[in-house]
């Protein structure tokens, strides 16, 4: 629960190197095929190679179902499938854009191709945008010409609409959606509705209990061997999983749920688009972020469920400075999480030396994207519109 600032230090290094550990990682992928040796069995990657694509892979995570079939599918695999996806809906906020950008990075550094299901179907269905699929599709642009500004590495990504696809493969997709829906009692679906930001007990239309079959079936459509979505997304995933065993299928596809990134005011599991406070947006300008940061829940010596101690920013930058005067201990540079908790549950770093840091670093990161969209003209347009649509939920 501790993402803000782990994502913040890597100012001084390149979008497209973000996250990976150490420099060869990028190359991991070229390296581990040329010292790769063939047998009867396939194709087969040294040890030590293995090891270092599991663990990239698994940081992506906050939960992993199941480590040693993701070990063994790294083993036997050189460039496993991991999906992702996500219904095109008003304006990104960093949990969808840094985040995002964060776990692409690392996948594909560690030899992953990752396909983005740009849900846009999935966001009609769930009444998102009034259901208006012209909407939807603009603002499924604007996320795609977000994530190229911030430094994506679009090598291995493909990014799909899920229109297109179902509509060329009809006859491929519906009878998977018919199958699941089948073999399942309505209450399991309905404890999926979760993935739709949804509760069991709200009034539900038909389609919103369609679409976890449907979202369940991707995974399968889409040949996936990751399901690399965010905790909200666990149950459908369990789903897939259980459909496996309904089939006798082997081959499960393995769940890496990341972390969710708080909104910033108490009590918030995530950032709300509908409450401009609790969420830090993609474009936001610089006096908007520090703002919205100074205005962020952050009670002192206290860690548990404090937004401002999210560990976004170490991911970024490997590192986070916090400017102090010489009376206040001066100028520290932190490079372990567990250095800036101690820190701050001792009092030694208070609210009001980490909240300028964490505005500084965050405008940071975001400063290709404004520029991005004050620069392209595609982008810019782009960009109004979408802050012209009424976010629904």
């Amino acid at each position: 629960m501790f993402a803000f600032l782990a994502a913040v230090s890597m100012a001084e290094q390149s979008p497209e190197n973000i996250l990976v550990p150490v420099e060869e990682m990028e190359a991991l992928a070229v390296q581990g095929a040329k010292s790769a040796s063939f047998s009867a069995t396939g194709f087969q990657i040294s040890e030590g190679d293995i090891e270092k694509r599991f663990q990239i892979v698994r940081s992506v995570g906050e939960e992993c179902i199941q480590e040693d079939e993701l070990r063994n599918l790294l083993t036997k695999k050189v460039a496993p499938i991991c999906y992702d996806g996500f219904e095109p809906s008003g304006r990104m906020h960093i949990a969808q854009g840094v985040m995002k950008v964060i776990n692409v990075n690392k996948l594909t550094s560690a030899g992953c191709r990752v396909k983005i299901w740009i849900a846009d179907w999935f966001a009609q269905l769930n009444n998102k945008m009034g259901g208006d699929l012209k909407k939807i599709k603009v603002v499924g642009e604007y996320f795609k010409e977000i994530w190229k500004a911030a430094g994506m590495n679009d090598d291995k990504v493909e990014f799909l609409w899920s229109s297109e696809e179902i509509n060329a493969r009809a006859d491929k997709y519906w009878p998977l959606v018919m199958d699941i829906a089948r073999r399942n009692k309505l209450p399991r679906i309905l404890r999926c509705v979760q993935i739709m930001g949804r509760s069991e007990t709200d009034e539900l239309s038909a389609a919103q209990i369609l679409y976890p079959c449907m979202q369940c079936a991707d995974i399968f459509f889409l040949e996936a061997d990751i399901c690399q979505l965010g905790m909200d997304q666990r149950k459908v995933n369990v789903l897939a999983r259980e459909y496996c065993d309904d089939i006798k299928r082997k081959n499960k596809p393995i769940i890496l749920s990341h972390h969710m990134l708080p909104g910033l005011q108490q009590g918030q599991e995530k950032m709300s688009k509908s409450d401009p406070l609790s969420a830090i947006f993609m474009e936001d300008d610089e006096a908007e972020v520090n703002f919205k940061i100074k205005k962020a829940y952050c009670p002192p010596k206290i860690v548990e469920g404090n937004p401002c101690l999210e560990y976004i920013v170490l991911q970024w930058f490997h590192e986070f400075t916090v400017e102090r005067n010489e009376k206040n201990s001066g100028k520290k540079t932190y490079t372990e999480f567990e250095e800036i908790v101690d820190d701050y549950k001792s009092g030694e770093l208070n609210p009001g030396d980490l909240k300028p840091a964490l505005s500084k670093a965050l405008n940071k990161i975001l400063q290709p994207v404004r520029d991005h969209f004050k620069n392209n003209e595609r982008a810019k347009n782009l960009l109004k519109q979408v802050k012209a649509y009424r976010v629904t939920r």
